[in-house]
């Protein structure tokens, strides 16, 4: 069970051996940077050192006791990223797959509406306005409220 912040890329074979040995099912996302049609090269992230890691931690422990989980892992990238490198992951793994699949999407909704991550898009024509949060990803986030 953990959550890092980092500027080297991860393995996400590497990443998952050994993760939720005895669980019933395991449950993988990654996100990567898109390329927005060849608009896009690059993505730069920036994070609040120590909030960043603190809320990640917090979210990770409180999906596993919703969700009873037996493990999860979070990993989240910073820095300048380039089409196709993966920018984020999250493990879960569950007695059952339907906890797994959902602490993964929980998880997923809580990292895209609410972790203190900032973006902006590196176009090929140089670096565009740092991206706004998506009301699409708030509604997601609010199903979870229920």
């Amino acid at each position: 069970m953990s959550a890092r912040v980092q500027t080297e890329a991860f393995d996400l074979g590497q990443e998952m051996q050994g993760f939720g040995s005895g669980s019933g099912a395991v449950v993988t996302f990654s996100g990567l940077v898109r390329d927005e049609g060849g608009r896009l090269v690059a993505l730069e992230l920036e994070h609040y050192p120590g909030m960043t890691e603190s809320l990640m931690e917090r979210y990770g422990r409180e999906a596993a006791e919703r969700f009873q989980l037996d493990d999860w892992r979070i990993i989240h990238r910073h820095g300048r990223l380039t089409v196709g490198e993966p920018i984020m992951m999250v493990a879960t793994a569950a007695r059952h797959r339907d906890a797994a699949f959902q602490a993964a999407e929980y998880l997923m909704d809580w990292l895209k509406s609410r972790a203190p991550f900032w973006k902006r898009e590196i176009g090929v024509d140089g670096p565009g306005e740092w991206v706004s949060a998506r009301e699409a990803d708030e509604d997601a986030l609010t199903r979870w409220d229920r």
